[in-house]
């Protein structure tokens, strides 16, 4: 198929389907009518989009769609849309089903274009985003590093590389100054930036001098002269700010703001967060507009408040910068007998991980190799269960369970398991290639797809491989214009969207012998089922990228 200039057509996507549908529908004289994907296997045996009947009623006379729409949307052909085969009124309401041999085709000979996300509009503004992750700031040691700001970190490192992905000048603030902090995240695969040459020194003494003589000298509301409570957490607090006032008396909004803020304890340690803020911001700023989204959890959500205040009280370009907060939930540790560390924390799911490989592979399970995959693994495991939850949720970590190793189907190191299956596959073929028993793997433009009828291979190309560019999209989506100061994101997304697919792969792979007798009528079938396992392969290793964890080669 090609083009009518000639080319080879390009990507397919859900999302510009379901616009190019719904279009049609409101030419019809149906705005409201709303197409849905189809996800469940039993469904995608008759149908892969559909409007649901009771939408139909509300739309057209007794809910008969008239012939000629039902005709127009069969012959629907607009870039970048999947090819329709059949449209037709049924029980259900309004169906559609794809031509799922040309769809196989397209998307197989090409997968590249789907590790990807969606492409943004062409009028969608550039803005550099500088995500701040806000405990990083207060940490001094690894004993002060708490499970929350370990979920806080893995949030932020996350969106920094589906940001990325999306195109977006992204920028992660504020170095980690200390070692111990720097490797432990390393051993999960974090490479978050160290201390840079960015001098904040200048423009903390500036603040100190605003503090105590500019702000000073026009309301009374702010104190060089602080003489905090006995029972106040922040004994080394330099100067007290009232910022309610201080920000009504500057003509800051306060919309969305805590309404108990008020009296601000300042500290050093406080002077050099808004510091790393405003040098960052002008750092980025050269390149265009910019944004802050702080990322915290939610105990230090009411002081990262009064940080943001202040420092749109210290610069007065700050009130112009926009300013959101991202909200980790607490992470809760079930019947703990003393307070878990991070580092604790690590070890124990390690221990876990390499006695379940013991139990399962026996006393092979030794040397560099293997301590390899179970720290694949532990990570995996410890990534999935901080972040599987949305954000804001709570997490609640049952330290006792077993359900992180690769028998939970919900575990990451599931995951990792079936991408290991996935290499040994890749690698009984290319084995019996060179014993002479198959040959090459041919290029994949040359398959013969319509073999490809096993109700679990569709089922993997329409909801993960064509799927996983909207996924990408959907966990990049900030709203950056939203009313107040928080916003949400979909940090959850990809851990979910792999969890799903791994269970349906497993079910595909067990039920499925892809590699079948070396007699040459059966080639065609097997390299089709490779090239789908190939996608499926590479589709596993892009969205795990996000997370900054690699697949072992086997486990």
């Amino acid at each position: 198929m090609e083009t009518e200039d000639g080319g080879e057509p390009g990507p397919l996507w859900v999302s510009e389907t379901l616009r190019v549908l719904a279009a049609a529908l409101r030419e019809c004289g149906a705005p409201f009518t709303v197409w849905f994907k189809e996800s469940n296997q039993k469904n995608l045996r008759s149908r892969d989009f559909l409007v649901p009947r009771g939408a139909l009623r509300n739309s057209f006379p007794e809910g008969e769609v008239p012939a000629d729409l039902i005709q127009k949307l069969m012959t629907l052909k607009v870039p970048g849309t999947l090819p329709i085969k059949k449209c037709q009124q049924t029980e259900a309401g309004l169906v559609i089903q794809l031509d799922r041999l040309d769809t196989f085709h397209r998307i197989l000979r090409d997968f590249t274009p789907y590790m990807r996300p969606v492409p943004p509009s062409s009028d969608a503004v550039q803005t550099a985003l500088i995500l701040n992750c806000a405990p990083l700031h207060a940490c001094t040691s690894l004993d002060t590093f708490k499970l929350s700001h370990l979920r806080a970190v893995l949030v932020a490192d996350h969106m920094a590389e589906v940001l990325t992905l999306r195109g977006e000048q992204v920028h992660l603030i504020p170095p980690i100054r200390n070692k111990d902090i720097g490797d432990f995240l390393k051993q999960l695969g974090i490479t978050w930036p160290s201390v840079k040459s960015l001098d904040v020194d200048q423009t903390i003494s500036r603040y100190k001098y605003c503090l105590k003589e500019e702000l000073g000298s026009s309301s009374s509301s702010v104190s060089g002269d602080c003489h905090p409570p006995a029972d106040a957490s922040s004994v080394s607090a330099l100067f007290s700010v009232h910022l309610k006032s201080s920000s009504q008396e500057h003509g800051l909004c306060l919309e969305g703001y805590d309404p108990n803020i008020d009296h601000f304890l300042v500290s050093e340690d406080d002077l050099n967060h808004v510091a790393w803020l405003e040098n960052s911001v002008k750092e980025s700023m050269g390149a265009g507009p910019c944004a802050v989204l702080h990322i915290v959890s939610r105990e230090e959500e009411f002081h990262q408040q009064k940080l943001d205040l202040l420092w749109r009280l210290l610069e007065p370009g700050a009130a112009a910068v926009t300013q959101k907060h991202l909200i980790c939930g607490p992470v809760i540790v079930l019947s703990p007998q003393s307070p878990v560390s991070c580092s604790q924390y690590f070890h124990l799911r390690k221990a876990q991980m390499h006695k379940a490989s013991v139990m399962k592979y026996g006393d092979c399970v030794q040397g560099d190799s293997w301590d390899e995959i179970i720290n694949s693994l532990t990570s995996a495991a410890i990534k999935f269960e901080l972040m599987a939850t949305p954000h804001r949720t709570q997490v609640n970590l049952n330290l006792e369970e077993a359900n992180i190793t690769t028998k939970g189907t919900k575990s990451g190191a599931f995951v990792m398991y079936n991408c290991a299956r996935l290499s040994t596959l890749f690698d009984s073929y290319n084995n019996a290639v060179s014993q002479g028993l198959y040959p090459e793997f041919p290029p994949a433009a040359e398959f013969n797809y319509s073999s490809l009828s096993e109700e679990g291979e569709w089922l993997l190309l329409f909801n993960y491989i064509l799927m996983f560019p909207e996924v990408l999209s959907e966990a990049a989506q900030i709203s950056l214009t939203s009313p107040g100061i928080r916003v949400t994101a979909s940090t959850e997304a990809i851990c979910k969207f792999l969890v799903n697919l791994s269970m349906d792969f497993s079910c595909y792979y067990n039920r499925v012998h892809i590699l079948g007798e070396p007699l040459p009528h059966l080639f065609g079938l097997m390299f089709a089922r490779l090239q789908l396992m190939n996608g499926i392969r590479s589709l596993l290793h892009s969205a795990l990228s996000t997370l900054h964890l690699q697949p072992p080669a086997q486990i």
